[in-house]
């Protein structure tokens, strides 16, 4: 590394910049970019993740998030995602403890400054990869590269691909993962120095670089690919290696392979080193993942269901231009790419062949240039690019394993690293050809600055999923998810004529979409359309017949049609496929409540309340039909028990005081009464029950005065009007007699 080698530097018009105020700059920037969605809500795939996964609550033993997939399910089970990534759910725990609950501040404040950490830590990855790795005599790292790695940094800062990772909290996965894979990368630079004695490595460093990859790898999969990229720069940075000439002396069984740097330097001993720590992170992978890979469905990942290997072939590789079109032009965005968004290429006659066409032409000119070069400096920038480009964006391609989505932003977050250096590597040749330099740079600069603008807007976009789901809308109006998540989103708040309409398209575009004919059907039911909501929901079991919630929304509906043996069956079934089904044991005991099957009732009420102890519906039920059949003593005992547990649900207080009352136990009904009132106070029939309270109880005032907050809160309550009017004739005679 004592050899002097052309510095791309020399050809660009750009700043320079001490390295500690570079690093300022690149934090400043990558903050503002993404500062706009510290205040955004939890969205998307963030609610399955961080609030619906239970590893991240205080009553979760720390050891089973070593045992649980990144979704809170357990790796042996057959359902599980297999994305083993601990340590990212780790810092969701923290977050969760330190911020006392979901607040989702806390989480993207860490994940804005997770991104300007590695988009400072860029700066000295890129001026190693840019300008070579020299010491000084004091084993102080040089940088001679300070434009151009300042330039690639700020590509990498501002990107705006890079928005689903730093403003979607689960895109923390990929951040940890990027932060230890650069850590990893710099480590094992610390194991080369120059000294007086000449050139040395330190197997310690060495040894910390595989482990810092075996963290990255706990934090996302992609982690592992850093061992290789390690080997790759070795041996053309550290030993200088010619490929090309490698390749031809295996070729022509050369046995001067030492002199072709193979083992110079101790590099077979560091690539032994690397590929034995990596091999052994592995195998425990695969163990701890217990059951082979994850079962996705065609949905997921139409191409790698496809019979045919052309067929295969030809869209994994369409899929591939588009991962580099978002890198070029990040224009077009999407927190989804499955569903039909991208259909499949099944002819060689389809235009989109030559998006394959143009980016299997420019690698191929990249990687010749990258071999045959004479230039060792263009050589070794070029594999160097092609490297971080490809290698961590292997596990993503389908060539080792079959994954879960299309195209996917996120995991290009690693692979931008070698977009920019092919970039910044490129401008630099456009500069020393170019006679006005600083049109180029300007140019550079618009660039950069357009991108900085597209990532706020971007970001504002992830603040919310109504931003989110319908910004997707004309990226991919063919995709039935988008228009599925649009239509959740609308029904969650209300709206459930527009939600029909997005439902609707939903299953249009995707005729299997058993979700959406779930949720149009459960809408459906409560529009009390219930032929079609029939119509529907049979479909859906029948398309995924172990799809338990359509079963139970089914049952529902047949229980509503007055087709009670049908209804039963339906809910059998759907506990059948989901053992633990809580709802599901609540809406089989109002079957049985409406079949005057009362056992079966209160039976299938505490199911409901065994496996969710705080179903308040349930527990009320329970008490009602207890007490309408005069069991109060029970209904006392079961209404004592539901409040032990569930101590603040007012609708427990006020069926719990009506029993008390029935059973002359006043006081204390009345105290249930006013504490569900003051829960509560808007609700009629709470006002009503304890005014008939007082009025058994002979406190007629404070019986009158509550049937007539009562009848202004709801002048059309049922008996209300009756006992106030039986009331008032009462206060009447005894005005009478008291003045007689």
């Amino acid at each position: 590394m004592a050899q002097t080698e052309p510095n791309l530097d020399h050809d660009i018009s750009w700043f320079l910049l001490p390295s500690y105020w570079a690093k300022m700059l690149v934090a400043l920037i990558s903050f503002l970019c993404f500062a706009n969605s510290y205040d955004g809500d939890f969205v998307f795939d963030d609610s399955e993740a961080i609030i619906n996964n239970k590893d991240l609550r205080a009553e979760t033993p720390l050891g089973d998030l070593w045992h649980h997939d990144f979704w809170g399910s357990k790796l042996s089970s057959n359902t599980s995602h297999k994305s083993y990534r601990p340590l990212t759910v780790l810092t969701f725990r923290i977050n969760y403890l330190f911020a006392g609950g979901f607040y989702p501040v806390g989480f993207h404040v860490i994940n804005i400054l997770l991104h300007c950490t590695i988009s400072v830590l860029m700066v000295d990855v890129f001026s190693i990869l840019l300008g070579g790795l020299q010491f000084s005599n004091k084993g102080r790292r040089l940088n001679l590269a300070p434009k151009t790695s300042l330039l690639a940094a700020l590509l990498f800062a501002v990107h705006p691909v890079h928005t689903e990772c730093v403003a979607g909290i689960v895109g923390r996965a990929d951040l940890l993962c990027a932060l230890f894979f650069l850590l990893s990368f710099l480590g094992y630079c610390k194991a080369f120095r120059e000294n007086k004695e000449g050139h040395n490595f330190s197997i310690f460093w060495v040894l910390v670089s595989v482990i810092l990859g075996a963290i990255a790898m706990l934090c996302k999969e992609q982690g592992i690919t850093i061992l290789g990229l390690n080997a790759v720069f070795d041996a053309l940075v550290i030993n200088k290696l010619n490929v090309l000439e490698l390749i031809q002396k295996l070729l022509h069984k050369d046995k001067s392979l030492e002199n072709a740097g193979l083992l110079r330097k101790g590099l077979l001993f560091r690539i032994t080193l690397l590929m034995s720590g990596g091999a052994s992170i592995l195998y425990i992978r695969w163990r701890i993942m217990g059951t082979g890979p994850p079962a996705f469905t065609e949905v997921d990942n139409p191409a790698s269901f496809s019979d045919s290997l052309l067929v295969r072939a030809i869209n994994y590789n369409y899929y591939y231009s588009l991962n580099a079109w978002l890198l070029l032009c990040p224009w077009w965005l999407c927190f989804d790419w499955s569903m039909g968004c991208i259909p499949l290429i099944k002819s060689i006659s389809d235009w989109r062949i030559i998006a394959l066409a143009a980016l299997w032409f420019c690698l191929i000119g990249l990687i010749c240039q990258a071999l045959c070069s004479e230039d060792s400096h263009r050589r070794r920038i070029l594999t160097l690019g092609l490297g971080f480009l490809i290698i961590p964006f292997l596990p993503a391609s389908n060539l080792f394993f079959r994954v879960g989505f299309v195209i996917a932003e996120r995991v290009i977050y690693l692979p931008s690293i070698g977009y920019c250096i092919l970039f910044t590597y490129g401008f630099s040749l456009l500069s020393k050809q170019a006679k006005k330099k600083k049109i180029l740079a300007v140019a550079v600069l618009g660039i950069l600055l357009i991108n900085v603008v597209r990532c706020a807007l971007r970001s504002s976009q992830w603040r919310s999923e109504e931003q989110l789901f319908r910004s997707a809308l004309s990226v991919c109006p063919l995709n039935a998810k988008v228009h599925y998540n649009v239509g959740k989103n609308l029904a969650d708040k209300g709206n459930q004529s527009a939600a029909i309409k997005y439902y609707r398209e939903a299953v249009r575009l995707n005729p299997k979409y058993v979700h959406a004919m779930n949720n149009l059907g459960n809408i459906l039911k409560e529009r009390n359309e219930l032929q079609e909501a029939e119509e529907l929901l049979s479909l859906a079991v029948q398309i995924q017949p172990d799809f338990a919630a359509a079963w139970m929304n089914l049952g529902i509906v047949q229980n509503s049609l007055r087709r009670f043996e049908e209804a039963e069956q339906s809910y059998w079934t759907a506990i059948k496929h989901r053992k633990k089904y809580p709802d599901c044991y609540y809406n089989l005991g109002r079957l049985y409540a409406d079949l005057n099957r009362h056992i079966d009732a209160l039976n299938a009420w505490r199911n409901a309340t065994v496996l969710k102890p705080e179903h308040s519906l349930a527990w009320n039920n329970m008490i009602i039909l207890l007490d309408n059949t005069g069991n109060l003593a029970q209904a006392e005992a079961v209404g004592r028990e539901a409040l032990e547990l569930i101590p603040n649900d007012h609708s427990l207080m006020f069926s719990l005081a009506n029993v008390l009352g029935k059973s002359q136990k006043y006081k204390e009904s009345e105290a249930l009464f006013l504490k569900a009132i003051k829960a509560n106070p808007n609700a009629a029939s709470y006002h009503g029950n304890l005014a008939v309270l007082y009025h058994r109880w002979g406190n007629l005032d404070l019986a009158k005065k509550h049937y007539e907050v009562s009848l202004k809160l709801d002048p059309m309550a049922p008996g209300t009007k009756e006992n106030y009017n039986l009331l008032r004739r009462k206060l009447e005679q005894l005005q009478k007699k008291g003045g007689a």
